[in-house]
C-alpha cells in the first residue's frame, strides 16, 4: 500500500510539473502570436513593418536587415493578381485567408511543426510592383524561410513572365 502510494505521489507531482511548464511555454509563445495577428494589412498603403526578430521580410520602409525587394510586373495589375493568386494556390501548406482588390493575405505552415507563418501581398493601384510581407508569428529566427519563401514567389511569377 505504502509503494502504491509513493508511486501515485511521484506521478501526480510530475503531472503538475508539466502542466506548470506547459503553462510558462504557452505564456510566451501566446504573445507573439497576439501580435502577428494585430500588425497584418494594409495602413495608408504600407504593410506594417517587421518587428525586430529574424523572422519576418518586408518590401516597404524596412531596415537593412528585414528589406526585400517589390516584385515588379509588366501586365496588366488584375492579371497579375490573378497570377499571383495561382502561385501562391501550389505554395506546399500554404492558403489564401483573405484577398481584396489590392491585398492578398496568406497562411503558410511548416511541415513538423506546423508553425504559422503570416503571408501579405499588396499591389497599390499607382505602381506595377507587388509589395510583400512574410512573418512568422512565433519565435525569434525562421532560420531565412521567409525569405526564401518571398525569393521563390519572385522566381514563380518571374518564369511566368509577369
Amino acid at each position: 500500500m505504502y509503494r502504491l502510494r509513493t508511486t501515485f505521489r511521484q506521478r501526480f507531482l510530475r503531472s503538475i510539473a508539466f502542466a506548470i511548464l506547459l503553462t510558462l511555454i504557452s505564456s510566451l509563445i501566446l504573445p507573439g502570436a497576439t501580435w502577428a495577428a494585430s500588425s497584418l494589412g494594409i495602413d495608408n498603403g504600407h504593410l506594417s513593418s517587421c518587428p525586430a526578430s529574424d523572422n519576418c521580410v518586408v518590401s516597404q520602409n524596412a531596415d537593412q536587415k528585414h528589406a526585400i525587394n517589390p516584385i515588379p510586373y509588366h501586365v496588366d495589375r488584375n492579371a497579375a493578381k490573378e497570377i499571383l493568386l495561382k502561385v501562391i494556390g501550389v505554395v506546399p501548406r500554404t492558403e489564401i485567408v483573405e484577398q481584396t482588390d489590392n491585398y492578398i493575405h496568406a497562411l503558410s505552415k511548416s511541415r513538423i511543426f506546423k508553425f504559422v507563418d503570416d503571408v501579405e501581398f499588396y499591389l497599390p493601384p499607382n505602381e506595377s510592383v507587388i509589395h510583400l510581407r512574410s512573418a512568422s508569428r512565433v519565435g525569434e529566427s525562421d532560420l531565412g524561410v521567409n525569405r526564401r519563401r518571398a525569393e521563390q514567389i519572385r522566381l514563380a511569377l518571374r518564369d511566368l513572365n509577369i
